[in-house]
């Protein structure tokens, strides 16, 4: 694609393509944001979505809208690095786009895979792998790592009940809850999207920005933060990072980053930032190109620097 033409397609849908970008993190925040399923183990948590279905649906459904709205800025990025080097594979595009398609739909099949295995868990369906005395040792042994204090207070005992009958009633509990949980029709269907997807989304935002730092369509921290994005996003916990970028991101189509876009951008052509050893030779470098004055020893007759050399005396 000739700069022209690329400059004239990235103004006409830049605008769109950030607010798109902003509509899928406020989407990604307001799935957590409405979700009422609570637990710390299987059995509790299959319990909460049992009793929120209508939460569980729309989480999931918010997940699978935000998702997809991620194709955008994606391809835009990519489409934006490849104009401006012909080393970028064009064959990922593909990558790019299936991955986040391949999340939407693992999350809408949450919806109803955990449904069925809550459905299983409530109605005394599920079974348990885990023998009675299988659990016992297991409480036992916990309560003698813990201490009995923590141990009492973790598992908070009815009336009439002790904290190890407590603690065996939970683990046979999570344990058939578990089962249920890998049992549901849908549960390798949504293993496998959602696998393929977290790792076909890393991947793609790791080349993507690392050709945007190469062509200078991002910072270096920027970039670096993009390549790190894509492996957070499957640490659950650090998902956040992602977000944080696809903001920034999102700024950056809507032109409203301090200082503005890199140069690249307007050039529509590859701009790339220079290394560390470049930024520190062009501070070096004087007003006009040329390296600082420094001062050099006296030339001698053959052109170089220092006294001249000093004839060997000759011995008879």
């Amino acid at each position: 694609m000739r700069q022209r033409d690329l400059i004239a397609w990235e103004s006409r849908w830049a605008l769109p393509a950030g607010i798109v970008t902003f509509v899928a993190v406020a989407l990604l925040i307001g799935s957590n944001m409405a979700s009422e399923v609570t637990g710390s183990g299987d059995a509790e948590v299959l319990r909460s979505v049992h009793e929120h279905s209508g939460s569980v649906a729309l989480t999931g459904a918010l997940q699978a809208l935000a998702f997809l709205l991620l194709v955008v800025p994606l391809f835009f990025l990519f489409k934006a690095v490849r104009g401006r080097s012909g080393r970028v594979r064009q064959q990922l595009v593909g990558l790019v786009v299936v991955a986040p398609i391949f999340l939407c739909l693992s999350s809408a099949l949450t919806i109803g895979a955990r449904g069925e295995a809550a459905d299983q868990f409530v109605a005394g369906e599920a079974k348990s792998t885990l023998s009675a005395g299988e659990a016992k040792q297991k409480c036992s042994s916990a309560r003698k790592d813990e201490g009995a204090k923590s141990f009492g207070e973790e598992f908070e005992p009815a009336a009439g009940e002790s904290a190890q009958a407590a603690c065996e009633k939970r683990k046979l509990a999570d344990d058939e809850a578990s089962n249920a949980i890998g049992e549901a029709s849908l549960a390798p269907l949504v293993s496998g999207l959602g696998l393929a997807g977290g790792l076909g989304l890393a991947i793609s935002l790791f080349y993507s920005c690392l050709w945007a730092m190469r062509t200078g369509v991002l910072t270096r921290f920027w970039a670096s933060l993009g390549m790190v994005s894509g492996v957070a996003f499957l640490l659950g916990p650090l998902f956040v990072i992602s977000l944080v970028w696809f903001i920034y991101f999102g700024l950056v189509l809507l032109d409203r980053v301090p200082g503005g876009r890199p140069p690249a951008w307007a050039a529509g052509e590859a701009i790339p930032w220079p290394t560390p050893g470049e930024k520190a030779a062009a501070e070096l470098a004087g007003p006009d190109g040329a390296a600082d004055d420094v001062e050099q020893p006296p030339a001698n007759g053959n052109g170089a620097g220092g006294d001249t050399p000093r004839k060997r005396k000759q011995r008879d």
